[in-house]
């Protein structure tokens, strides 16, 4: 790359041949009215009062930068040496840039991490005036993000909160989110005389108005669909309720373990994220692997629904299924498993299954799942209990949590990935996404009682009832000690929802063996990983008990690939048995409609 400053003739020049001003005022005029018809679909449905924007929100933010500036403005020395800091940053900045302009060899005063997306156009670097203001925008982040770092007496829970708040605020205000300072776009806008905005505007009219008022980012292609080509794997819906539909699905050996499986998803995404496509489908590899696999598809509830609780949704959701397999197969045990909050929900099923003496489990599986939230992930930065009132206020109005927002909530986690570069290549680029089959199920959300949300929210994120032996469902009080069935769980290395850490604390609470085992990657990637592409790797060490996730991957054995074979072992040496294939519908259960049914299709 060279630092030598481009010709401006020459620049000027190639600009005039291709740039056309009167293309451009129409393409100019056309990105003007569509961001009207943007705004006005946002203005409408809270002009008629469907959408009360949540002033909780802001006043959260501003309480706690409040609490941030208080420190830093109670004392004037420091206030001083606060101001010097960034000034003398400023300062070597402008120094560094004027030598280059002279031709002069000049370091760079900050540069952005190499796994920085944003800054990998060559401008960034080659052009002074680009160069210029990434590096300040840099400096002014790591300056913000010093500020809450170094505030001493914030509490965790708000210098946490701070933290995440600074993040947002400078992924917002990136150079790159915006057409002028961005130097691809600024090149793509000359180059098709503005005609990346008109598209752009045109597509963000359509996703606010997709979103009913709120922006609904698109992350995939539209022409997707759950049935045609996502959600493949042959199977019968075998019984619904209100809460979920309970899919069986068609063998593909001969002869199957005894014991059937029963998989609970999170109801806050749908479950063919485990059905992607019959190459990374989990469902598909069990079914191959000669096991007979039932699935909870949860519905997508409406305000009818408010009032479903946690409760319900146990009792409706896998003691129901487990009732139903049972007359199925003539199994009166299953092997179960439970993903994200479909594994806290199984867990604590277990729990009460323990407290009744009732025995219909022989093993359980937990996928990225928190039975203990002492180190839970970067959601807590919702969890408090100002946070959480203000959300049952709204959804007391509403009956739901609508899906959008709790997607927004996951996709603010990393929201330079999920947010600000589909802002830039969709909104200013004018790029329509390719059709990507996990970022369809991403954007693919549901909504959520109110009342199970609430309970959720409360005894697990906020006060950690589970672990503790004080949660109440059902009217009776769980105790995980009391859980004595054998335990496969699986933590992810990158996972910021379940972090690894917290899974392993959560193993020691239960009172049977537990296999953890830790793989590679994050919370999806990490669980949707098949043999066959022989990505990432996984850990096992079978010392659990009172260790740190950093003293248990010393001990840790590393092994390629998946982690699938390892648990269809791990599943045999429980009980190997095999008997002849089950169809699905042709029993006590006739099919209701085939995979993946229609609870999965409603969209939020």
């Amino acid at each position: 790359m060279s630092d030598v400053v481009p010709d401006p003739k020459a620049a000027n020049s190639g600009i005039a041949k291709g740039f056309d001003p009167e293309a451009f005022s129409i393409n100019l005029a056309r990105a003007l009215e569509n961001s009207g018809k943007a705004l006005s679909a946002y203005l409408k449905p809270r002009e008629n009062g469907e959408i009360k924007d949540q002033a909780g929100e802001l006043t959260e933010v501003v309480k706690t930068f409040s609490s941030v500036a208080d420190y830093w403005l109670s004392d004037q020395k420091r206030t001083a040496e606060l101001q010097m800091k960034l000034g003398k940053a400023y300062l070597d900045l402008w120094g560094n840039s004027m030598r280059r302009l002279a031709g002069e060899p000049a370091k760079p005063t900050v540069e952005p991490s190499p796994r920085d997306k944003r800054f990998s156009d060559p401008e960034w670097r080659t052009n002074h005036f680009f160069d210029f203001i990434m590096q300040a925008y840099l400096l002014t982040t790591e300056w913000a993000n010093d500020l809450v770092k170094n505030a001493e007496g914030l509490d965790a829970h708000t210098r946490k909160k701070a933290e995440f708040y600074v993040q947002q605020f400078a992924n917002a205000l990136s150079p790159s989110n915006f057409v002028l300072t961005n130097p691809e776009v600024l090149r793509q806008t000359v180059a098709t005389n503005g005609d990346n905005l008109a598209r752009g505007m045109k597509m963000l009219a359509e996703d606010v108005e997709a979103g009913r008022g709120n922006l609904k980012i698109r992350q995939s292609a539209a022409n997707l669909e759950v049935g045609r080509d996502l959600a493949l794997t042959p199977g019968k819906v075998i019984f619904e309720n209100d809460v979920m539909q309970l899919i069986q699905y068609a063998p593909s050996t001969e002869t199957v373990l005894r014991t059937p499986l029963l998989i609970v998803p999170p109801w806050i995404n749908k479950f063919y994220i485990l059905d992607l496509n019959p190459q990374k489908s989990y469902i598909k590899w069990c079914v191959d692997q000669g096991i007979t696999v039932f699935v909870i598809s949860w519905v997508n509830p409406d305000k009818n629904l408010g009032n479903k609780t946690f409760d319900d949704y146990m009792r409706e959701g896998p003691l129901a299924a487990m009732d139903v397999i049972e007359q199925v197969t003539g199994e009166m045990r299953v092997h179960t498993m439970g993903y994200c909050v479909g594994g806290t929900l199984l867990a604590s099923t277990l729990a009460w299954l323990a407290e009744k003496r009732r025995v219909k489990v022989t093993s359980a599986t937990f996928l990225a799942a928190q039975v203990d939230f002492t180190h839970a992930g970067d959601l807590l930065v919702f969890v408090d209990e100002n946070q959480i009132s203000l959300l049952e206020q709204d959804m007391k109005q509403a009956g739901v949590l609508e899906g959008t927002r709790m997607a927004m909530a996951f996709n603010m986690l990393r929201s330079n990935d999920l947010i600000w570069s589909y802002v830039v290549s969709n909104y200013l680029k004018g790029k329509e996404p390719a059709a990507f089959d996990l970022l369809h199920w991403n954007s693919d959300a549901t909504r959520m009682p109110a009342a199970n949300h609430s309970f959720y929210l409360r005894n697990c994120y906020l006060e950690n009832r589970l672990s503790t032996g004080s949660m109440i469902l059902d009217n009776t009080v769980l105790d995980l000690s009391k859980v004595k069935v054998p335990i496969y769980n699986l933590a992810t290395r990158e996972d910021h929802i379940a972090p690894a850490e917290s899974v392993l604390y959560g193993s020691q609470f239960f009172g049977g063996p537990v296999r953890y085992v830790l793989a590679g990657s994050g919370h999806i990637a990490g669980v949707v990983n098949p043999p066959s592409l022989g990505k990432y790797q996984y850990w096992t060490n079978d010392n659990i008990r009172d260790m740190t996730l950093a003293d248990w991957e010393k001990g840790a054995e590393e092994h390629k690939g998946s982690w699938w074979p390892d648990w269809r072992a791990w599943l045999e040496t429980i009980d190997a048995e095999t008997v002849p294939a089950r169809d699905p519908g042709t029993g006590p259960m006739p099919a209701i409609e085939d995979a993946p049914g229609r609870y999965v299709r409603v969209r939020a």
